[in-house]
């Protein structure tokens, strides 16, 4: 896999942003709860935002940094067409982490040990019902205390006390990690590091079997290994070059009050009684940025929607060759609703192929299955396949209380009914009668001579 070192650091990444015009500076001081938050919302998806000093903290803020299809593809280095082989080449071919010394990681720049969380960060409040200040971009990483492997992972973390965190675990490799911990009646050691490059951001969402280090996966994006060192109070290894480091453990038999929080489907995620995190340590850059994410908004979308749809389109062409792409629809909050372009072979294909879209990730809800003429990036265009090419008495799969995300407002305990809608053309049919109208020469350039100027 050829190198695409051009952006190893987040600075090297939000330099990119600013001379493309793609960056924007607000003023200083502004406040870090709702009104942080409503600024970098309000720019979603056209630029990434540099918060200086947010209610006078030492600290500035930054968000956005990936909120755009297209940035993610010019960070990889490859064309919007090609970013889902090149995240499927990363988990084929990961490379793993080369560890440098302290002296070397600029995220060992200063070292602090009397933690106070909320004064030593500037940690925003993002939404109205929001149970406190969140962290929402720091990669969660911890080793299996049997094996040494590492997982990486994004986990909402609530600020709960000086040197408290509230996390959400998903019944995952985290998870288990802790759950062996806690079996024998040990804290599980962790470290959130907070202000990476947009790859290793990345990275951390692949879905890969347990024992897989995601870190790994960033050494593959980036086509060389990433530089990682050792915490200073446990043995994690964590991005050298990341901004802010948060060392600590999970605590064993303790469980306390975490959440409401604003989650990706545009609703809250409700509380409960959580695991807890009991900070160590914070190790930072001198001048450290830190980065937070907007629930709901395009970053946290994107950064959920490429590495399942890498693992969706992995999965369905390993059954069925046809298929030729997937997209996560944005009306779908990039998780639940699934479109799929085959070039069909025969008469119920389609069936079997949203089945097995279905079978590859328990939050898919509806799949629409559309043929190869129809672009499964544009909602516009599968809609029009629904609409010409569907009839619900004979094209459509419903499947009943099947598993489904529990963030889903509308789910029964996480039990939801799936949608499967064939909307490719019949094999056996007139081929004029799907023929699509056109006319002849309307992207020809030279019609422009024939308009007005200015029309």
């Amino acid at each position: 896999m050829s190198s695409n070192a051009t952006f190893t650091t987040l600075r090297d990444w939000l330099a990119r942003l600013e001379g493309t015009g793609r960056l924007a500076r607000t003023k200083p001081g502004i406040p870090l709860e709702h009104t942080l938050a409503a600024v970098a919302k309000r720019l979603d998806g056209r630029k990434a935002t540099w918060f200086p000093a947010p209610d006078g903290h030492p600290h500035d803020v930054i968000s956005g940094i990936v909120s755009d299809r297209a940035w993610i593809a010019e960070a990889m280095g490859v064309s919007q067409a090609e970013v889902l082989g090149r995240f499927q080449a990363a988990i084929e071919h990961p490379l793993p982490w080369e560890e440098v010394p302290s002296r070397e990681a600029a995220v060992h720049d200063v070292v602090e040990r009397e933690v106070r969380l909320l004064e030593a960060l500037p940690i925003p409040v993002h939404n109205e019902h929001d149970a406190g200040s969140y962290i929402t971009a720091g990669l969660v990483i911890a080793a299996n205390p049997v094996t040494g492997d590492q997982n990486v992972s994004i986990n909402r973390l609530q600020i709960t006390g000086a040197d408290r965190m509230g996390v959400l675990m998903l019944p995952r490799d985290l998870h288990r990690f802790y759950d062996a911990a806690e079996g024998n009646g040990d804290a599980l050691p962790v470290a959130v590091a907070i202000g990476v490059d947009p790859l290793t951001l990345l990275a951390s969402q692949a879905i890969v079997p347990i024992n897989f280090d995601e870190l790994g996966v960033a050494g593959g994006l980036h086509g060389k290994p990433l530089r990682v060192v050792k915490c200073v109070t446990n043995d994690v290894r964590v991005p050298a070059d990341a901004e802010i480091v948060i060392e600590g453990r999970l605590l064993p038999h303790t469980r306390e009050k975490e959440g409401p929080f604003g989650e990706f489907p545009q609703y809250y995620g409700p509380a409960g009684d959580r695991q807890v995190i009991v900070v160590d340590a914070i190790t930072r850059r001198t001048d450290a940025l830190f980065h937070t994410i907007v629930p709901a908004a395009m970053e946290h979308l994107l950064l959920g929607a490429i590495p399942r749809e890498a693992s969706l389109l992995t999965h369905l062409r390993r059954s069925f060759p046809s298929v030729l792409d997937v997209r996560l629809s944005r009306g779908g909050v990039c998780r639940y609703h699934l479109n799929v372009q085959i070039e069909k072979r025969w008469e119920g294909e389609p069936k079997n192929i949203l089945l097995g879209a279905f079978a590859g990730h328990p939050d898919i809800k509806r799949v629409v299955v559309v043929d190869q003429d129809v672009d499964v990036h544009d909602a516009e265009a599968v809609e029009w396949a629904v609409a010409t090419r569907f009839q619900a008495s004979r094209d459509l799969v419903v499947v009943e209380r099947a598993q489904g995300s529990r963030l889903d407002p509308s789910a029964d305990d996480g039990l939801v009914d799936k949608m499967g809608l064939d909307a490719t053309k019949p094999l056996d049919q007139d081929p004029f009668r799907y023929t699509v109208v056109r006319v002849p020469g309307e992207d020809d350039p030279a019609l422009d001579e024939w308009l007005a100027p200015g029309a």
